[in-house]
């Protein structure tokens, strides 16, 4: 319990808190993981979609007789 007394009372206000990626950049290791977990989550809900689109042009709107070509 000494040493994390010791480092409680050398950080202060900080004690506890997430460390800042850069000292300049107001942003912190979690924050940084948080954007990079819901960036991915948007990528892939983004190909998910995309590819939902190509099999509605590709195989239902023919299948349904839309964009017929004479």
């Amino acid at each position: 319990m000494g040493e994390a007394k010791r480092r409680k009372d050398s950080l202060g206000e900080e004690y506890g808190q997430s460390p800042r990626i850069l000292p300049w950049l107001p942003v912190t290791k979690n924050q940084a993981g948080d954007f990079v977990k819901w960036s991915s989550r948007g990528a892939w809900g983004g190909i998910v979609l995309l590819i939902a689109l190509w099999l509605g042009v590709r195989f239902i709107g023919p299948a349904l007789g839309w964009w017929q070509v004479n």
